[in-house]
């Protein structure tokens, strides 16, 4: 069909009104339906010819279940189901359709082939990590992790075949396989010497393994540390601060007296002390009685025409202020008087 013809068409039909699923729009091509990891993901190319405004339409389904509606009208050229909250199984048979739309207009489906997931989906490289002691290497291995389930739950047999070389000696490589524990010693390596090491899993239902780690590099050391010297160390520590506290909780008060002993004063210190005092002046001052004050009185005479004079005591060097008071007094009404006798 040239492309004038077909341009005829798509404006005849949008000039006609909708007609889905007529045919008049061609189908997406290379539709292609994959799992990596437990997902479950369709991918298809535009069709030929197609104008940029085109979407896009998925569903999918399992033997027990008819189609049900993916992704709807997307522009994207995939569509992973797994991320659309849907009902996806580890063990499931699935087959994806997909369909192109523009306007009212749709082209027809375009199914995929089905795939069993445990057993068509790609798995993922682990992730290694190297810890190096003397002369020999422990591999730690870390699994990928999947979408749905997990690796160990859906594939109980899986084993690890790990890969080393010397760096720069790929040609020289060595293996070890069937693993299955998730740390492996590689023991019998040389001193002082760089290892790199490659590690894919196998399962026991899918055929294909595992894409391989990025080689990871370690040194061996000089000497191998024994792993039960630090445990031994570890345990004794451990012994001797539970012994200390056992120690200090039941001798507390021993250790208490020790840390801070009593003051202790030699016996004829103690005999000096304690004796009573028998010197004569003590005596003396403790049953004297108190001194015997002496005083005179004061007694104060008013001439006229002369001030008044204060006679102090003897046993006093201070004025008195409440006399001193009553003198000013006195002179005032001597003024007052004098003055009351001219007039």
């Amino acid at each position: 069909m040239s492309a004038s013809l077909r341009a005829f068409i798509l404006v005849f039909s949008a000039l006609c009104g909708p007609k889905g699923g007529s045919g008049l729009l061609s189908s997406p091509t290379n539709v292609h339906l994959t799992s990596y990891n437990m997902n479950l993901e369709l991918s298809w190319n535009p069709p030929e010819g197609a104008a940029g405004d085109l979407v896009y339409t998925t569903e999918y389904k399992s033997p027990v279940a008819p189609y049900r509606v993916g992704c709807v009208n997307t522009p994207y050229l995939k569509c992973d189901f797994t991320s659309l909250n849907i009902s996806i199984t580890e063990y499931g048979k699935y087959t994806c359709r997909v369909r192109a739309q523009v306007g009212a207009n749709s082209s027809d489906w375009v199914e995929s082939k089905q795939i069993t997931l445990d057993r068509d989906t790609i798995i993922g490289s682990p992730n290694v990590s190297l810890f190096s002691n003397g002369e020999t290497i422990e591999v730690s291995i870390k699994d990928p992790d999947f979408v749905v389930s997990e690796l160990r739950n859906v594939y109980s047999l899986a084993t690890y075949n790990i890969t080393y070389w010397k760096d720069g000696q790929l040609e020289t490589a060595k293996s070890v396989s069937n693993r299955q524990q998730n740390r492996v010693v590689l023991s019998g390596l040389e001193l002082w010497t760089k290892y790199c090491v490659r590690v894919q899993i196998i399962t026991d239902r899918n055929s294909k393994p595992s894409e391989p780690s990025r080689p990871v590099c370690e040194s061996t050391t000089s000497k191998e540390e024994a792993p039960w010297v630090a445990v031994i160390v570890t345990f004794v520590i451990m012994a001797l601060a539970v012994a200390l506290v056992v120690v200090a909780v039941v001798y507390r008060k021993s250790i208490s007296y020790f840390l801070c002993p009593r003051d202790a004063l030699p016996q004829h210190f103690k005999e000096y002390l304690l004796a009573p005092p028998n010197s004569s002046t003590y005596l003396a001052m403790r049953y004297s009685h108190p001194p015997k004050e002496i005083y005179h009185q004061i007694s104060i005479v008013a001439e006229e025409g002369h001030p008044l004079e204060v006679a102090v005591s003897s046993c006093s060097r201070q004025p008195d202020v409440r006399a001193g008071g009553e003198l000013q007094e006195k002179r005032e009404r001597l003024r007052s008087t004098e003055a009351v006798k001219k007039s």
